[in-house]
């Protein structure tokens, strides 16, 4: 099986090439994967590095909205696993320009490409955000979608862009809604490793409104179990959502976050809370676990811990730590829980 997979110099994309192109080899010897990646600021070709020598690995530096480039590739493989994306919120708040541009003109590019082809399994990676906020109960896959952010907006927008393809063409197209992922390599935008990276680094971390927030995590490992289910006995036109069993608010969250790093509320800053902020995901994976057999086996104390101690061990010096996480924190991708 020849596999592209976009996105994949980012941090569920190069989770999910380590993990299928590592000793387990969950897919087989037989199988070949092509990244396709345009390495912006939340792309790290290192974290692919442990895999880059391994037979049937290959590396392609593009934009997935360059149709010339999408259509040479998806000649010559088998299936896609299409996780590249711009995915920040308070980006996306700040300007919604590239997450129309990459989640909706690049989704529709890589469709179209994997139709004139025949290539499939094309699992459409997404996220529980484009259900809306969930004040009580659980997301089904067949529940209306009500995206609050541009973000979510434009992953809406590509999920029922590759479900017509499937309606009208026949592709094969599956798609996947996560909850809030976590561990390593993650981007320190994202609120685990901003709030670990400033902490370990002597700084402080904002929190938005009351923190009464609430998210569902779901650690990387079994996101990557869930994806490659789907891909390998997932229905073709079938949406599934992909959950991690562990709700916390935001405050809950950094708590743990404080604990973890030996730090006091005091490092904390209440901050006014974001714009269409939504109060809670929350996703019903009883789909995923009756056809395909998935549920997430990561311990979420072990694994916070492991993830923790991960950034300790890998992170940069104090100084520079320091001024990416501000950055990411107090500029246009400012991110609080």
């Amino acid at each position: 099986m020849n596999i592209l997979i976009t996105g994949a110099a980012g941090f569920i994309g190069s989770h999910l090439v380590r993990t299928v192109l590592g000793p387990d080899r969950p897919l087989g010897d037989d199988v070949r994967v092509t990244v396709l990646d345009k390495l912006t600021y939340a792309g790290d070709r290192a974290a692919l590095a442990p895999v880059e020598n391994e037979p049937g690995f290959s590396f392609v530096h593009g934009d997935i909205t360059d149709a010339p480039l999408v259509n040479r590739l998806m000649a010559t493989h088998d299936a896609v696993v299409h996780l590249a994306a711009e995915s920040h919120v308070d980006r996306s708040i700040e300007g919604a320009d590239p997450f129309v541009h990459t989640n909706v003109v690049g989704t529709h590019t890589l469709l179209e490409a994997a139709l004139r082809h025949g290539t499939g399994p094309f699992v459409h990676v997404s996220t529980d955000e484009v259900y809306g906020s969930v004040p009580t109960g659980s997301s089904v896959e067949t529940d209306r979608l009500d995206p609050s952010s541009p973000y979510s907006a434009s992953k809406a927008a590509s999920d029922l862009l590759a479900l017509a393809h499937h309606r009208t063409h026949g592709l094969d197209v599956r798609v996947t809604r996560c909850s809030n992922n976590y561990g390593p390599h993650q981007h320190p935008e994202k609120v685990i490793p901003l709030f670990v990276t400033r902490l370990l680094a002597g700084g402080t971390v904002p929190l938005y409104g009351d923190g009464d927030n609430v998210r569902d995590w779901l650690h990387v490992d079994d996101h990557c179990r869930g994806l490659l289910a789907v891909l390998t006995g997932g229905r073709a036109g079938e949406t599934y959502n992909i959950g991690g069993g562990t709700e916390l608010t935001n405050k809950e969250l950094t708590g743990l976050l404080l604990e973890a790093c030996g730090a006091g509320w005091d490092r904390v800053e209440h901050v006014t809370d974001r714009k269409g902020h939504d109060r809670r995901y929350s996703v019903d994976w009883t789909k995923i676990h009756d056809e395909l057999g998935y549920s997430p086996a990561r311990d979420f104390a072990e694994g916070l811990a492991e993830t923790v101690e991960w950034y300790r061990t890998n992170r940069p010096s104090a100084a520079a730590a320091t001024a990416a996480a501000t950055a990411a924190a107090t500029g246009p991708g400012r991110s609080c829980v």
